[in-house]
């Protein structure tokens, strides 16, 4: 008997769920702490728990796919590694366009002469000398190196010469923009390029501590990865691509909610330790979104089912927002919640817990610490402010006035923070819940004492934020129910069929006529608003705050059995799915180039540009399905054609072609 093993990582909590493949049932689930810096211990807890709950040998299993949040969080906070940008043939003011130079967050670039025009040919020799010199120049703490040529998708030669000298020079991991996207837009082809890059380290730990606790179980089961758009890869592919699983959890928990719920018209909601994601489900499929995943401030162009994401979960930092009524504000960064970090480090929680109960105006940061993230030695490539913070922490956790000696040494703790060196601990909704006895899984009696702290502050009229813990704790789950219903109303304005393109989604959701329907109004005007289909509400802590959510909008919550672990369901029930693209264009009369990955081709007619575009691209996809493990391949060809007409006549412009192959992947019996 065959049984399959999916796993989810997200930034509080490792899944893992057992499925029986010829029941299509679920036989087992577990969950874990997420354990950074080292995922292994984690991955390894949540998979040993989920196999031993089973009550089956780890050799039955015959499949293992993963899914994450990891990529998405570290985007929505502005997290990953220290990368380099190799920009050649753009002008210096091409980094303003579609947020890169936000993305590059003050990381290094090399502008180097070179790069192709829109025909694949090339408009300036490539300075390799120039890049020998850059590179000899850069910094130890540089992790990934981005390369974006002009036209690369044209034509790739200068982005392939520059990648072979830096991986000779440095053995670092290189990302080339035309790998990652056949579209024109330098700068947004840049910008993904960079944040895969960022993240690559990242996704090969937790492969890599995956593929290692496999192998000690001696499971021989071919890893799966789930991409941003719902399908499986190969782990080698995820490894290259990172940038393609973001929005890998959302995209499994979609799966996951489909087969959980049978629903097939809904609107599935996430709610996880850091983010909130939202997707329509039409006729049992998701929409994949047409201008490419966005997450945070970001807009790639890979391509990812159509998901809106707001830093907002369980975890999300609780903040008094300025002005005179002292009204809470979630997200959208993530803290360790003040009941967790209490249950590994309670003496350090509690004293200053109880010191500050005894102070009669205790401090803002009184309910703050910090925690490193590191094993060892001190993370190389700190300046002195981030070192000196860093040794502080080298013992453990701290409270925050503790870590930080002065105001300047706040932005150097930004920067931990943001590089994954570190994480804050403060209130959260998880600690809300704690209190009010929703949830019972860490230390409540410290979540007491760090809410009673807080509501001790005061509004700018001078009062008490709140009389008591309970509520504030009370406040602060009404805010996460007030700012998911604008998520959710967000969202089903975005994907309602009905044209609001005069006014903006977020706009809409909370315009003073939305919510005088969602309170019911009933004056001389009646108004009454509601969603049209049902929620389904997925995470762990969706049973905890959903209730409210479906009454507030006026339609049926679905919140299934599993739903905590739906993204895991949805790593294993997938398919795999690779596809590759390429344009045809016609650089002169009875000129046509098909734009390989070796470079443009040129033919005389039509047919024959497109048909080698074709094979080199359905070879392409049939090697990576193979590699997947898909056996019996089923292909899609799909055909654009621009063409202008003159004085009657048909003329060409250019085409692009997209071939898909899609299978399941060989499940291993033996």
């Amino acid at each position: 008997m065959a049984y399959l093993l999916g796993v989810d990582t997200g930034g509080t909590y490792t899944d893992a769920v057992v499925l029986d493949e010829a029941a299509d049932r679920v036989v087992a689930s577990a969950k874990s702490l997420t354990t950074r810096p080292d995922l292994a211990l984690g991955v390894g807890r949540a998979i040993d728990a989920a196999i031993d709950s089973a009550g089956i040998e780890p050799r039955q299993i015959a499949m293992v796919s993963l899914s994450t949040t990891l990529a998405t969080n570290a985007l929505v906070e502005g997290q990953g590694g220290r990368v380099a940008l190799v920009f050649i043939g753009f002008e210096r003011a091409e980094l303003g366009r579609s947020g890169l130079e936000e993305g590059l967050k003050g990381d290094p670039v090399i502008h180097l002469a070179g790069g192709h025009n829109h025909t694949g040919t090339e408009k300036v020799e490539l300075d390799l000398g120039a890049l020998r010199v850059a590179l000899a120049g850069l910094g130890a703490d540089i992790t990934g190196v981005a390369v974006a040529a002009s036209f690369a998708t044209r034509n790739p030669a200068h982005e392939i010469a520059a990648r072979d000298l830096i991986r000779e020079m440095t053995q670092l991991p290189v990302t080339c923009s035309h790998e990652l996207s056949s579209a024109l837009g330098g700068p947004k082809r840049a910008l993904t390029a960079v944040l895969n890059a960022r993240l690559i380290g990242m996704i090969d730990r937790l492969i890599s501590a995956c593929e290692g606790h496999l192998e000690s179980l001696g499971i021989a089961a071919r890893l799966m990865v789930v991409r941003g758009d719902g399908a499986l890869v190969s782990a080698d592919l995820a490894r290259e691509k990172p940038i393609e699983t973001i929005l890998s959890g959302p995209a499994a928990s979609i799966a996951g909610a489909s087969w959980l719920t049978g629903e097939t018209d809904a609107l599935v909601s996430d709610i996880g330790g850091t983010t909130t994601d939202v997707c329509l489900l039409r006729a049992g499929r998701p929409a994949i979104d047409p201008e490419g995943a966005r997450v945070g401030p970001f807009r790639t162009m890979v391509e990812a089912v159509a998901m809106r994401t707001w830093g907002l979960g369980g975890d999300s930092e609780v903040r008094i927002a300025e002005g005179l009524a002292g009204s809470l504000l979630l997200g959208p960064r993530r803290l360790m919640p003040i009941s967790l970090i209490a249950q590994d480090h309670p003496a350090l929680v509690h004293r200053a817990l109880d010191q500050a109960l005894a102070a009669e105006a205790p401090p803002e940061e009184a309910t703050r610490f910090v925690l490193p993230l590191w094993s060892g030695m001190v993370p190389p490539g700190l300046d002195a402010r981030e070192a000196a913070v860093a040794a502080r922490l080298a013992d453990g956790p701290l409270r925050l006035s503790d870590a930080l000696r002065n105001r300047v040494e706040g932005p150097a703790l930004g920067r931990l923070v943001s590089r994954g060196f570190v994480i804050l601990a403060g209130v959260t909704p998880s600690d809300a819940a704690h209190v009010l006895g929703r949830l019972d899984s860490w230390d409540a009696d410290a979540a007491r004492k760090a809410l009673t702290v807080m509501a001790r502050r005061r509004s700018g009229r001078g009062e008490r934020i709140a009389a008591s813990a309970e509520a504030l704790a009370l406040m602060i789950v009404d805010q996460l129910t007030a700012q998911t219903v604008d998520c959710l109303l967000e969202s089903a304005f975005a994907e309602d069929d009905h044209d609001w393109s005069e006014i903006a989604p977020e706009r809409l959701a909370r315009h003073p006529l939305a919510t005088a329907g969602l309170d019911r109004h009933d004056g001389v005007i009646r108004s009454t608003l509601s969603l049209g289909v049902p929620v389904v509400g997925l995470g762990a802590s969706a049973p905890t705050y959903y209730g409210a959510v479906g009454l507030r909008l006026g339609t049926r919550m679905v919140l299934p059995a599993h739903a905590g672990v739906a993204n895991a369901i949805g790593a294993v029930v997938g398919q795999v799915a690779m596809h590759a693209s390429g344009i045809v264009t016609s650089p002169g009369a009875g000129q046509f180039a098909a734009h390989l990955t070796t470079g443009p081709a040129r033919f005389t007619d039509c047919d024959s540009a497109m048909s080698a575009l074709e094979a080199a691209l359905t070879e392409e996809v049939r090697a990576r399905a193979r590699a997947a493990g898909v056996e019996e391949i089923r292909y899609s060809v799909t055909r654009n054609v621009k063409e202008v007409d003159i004085e009657g006549q048909p003329l060409f412009i250019e085409a692009e072609l997209r071939v898909v192959a899609q299978g399941r992947p060989r499940i291993a019996v033996g």
